[in-house]
């Protein structure tokens, strides 16, 4: 009987720390929280670009991987790109922003 009973924690103890190791995050992957609060950081800047009347948003990409943004895609004037990160970088959360905008 604790023959039994220890196989059966030795597994759940394995289960659970394979589930938890797999929703860890390292230098190349993002955790599920920072998943989350990325996919919530792309969103506050896809918003404030898109109340900006100089900026067409669906010209701009915004992307976000633990709290650095990087903005692509094409932009009319250097002015429009620079205001682009002007707006990404007041965005509350953003430690970082990487200007991949050209310009046509």
């Amino acid at each position: 009987m604790k023959k039994s009973y220890f196989i059966r924690c030795f597994f759940t103890i394995l289960v659970l720390f394979t589930f938890i190791a797999g929703c860890a995050g390292n230098s190349n992957r993002e955790s599920t929280g920072e998943y989350i609060d990325d996919s919530i950081l792309t969103s506050k800047v896809k918003g404030e670009i898109f109340n900006d009347p100089m900026l067409k948003v669906l010209q701009i990409n915004v992307e976000s991987f633990k709290g650095t943004v990087q903005l692509s895609g094409f932009v009319d004037s250097a002015q429009a790109s620079a205001k682009a990160v002007k707006i990404a970088k007041a965005v509350n959360g953003v430690k970082a922003v990487e200007n991949s905008l050209v310009v046509k």
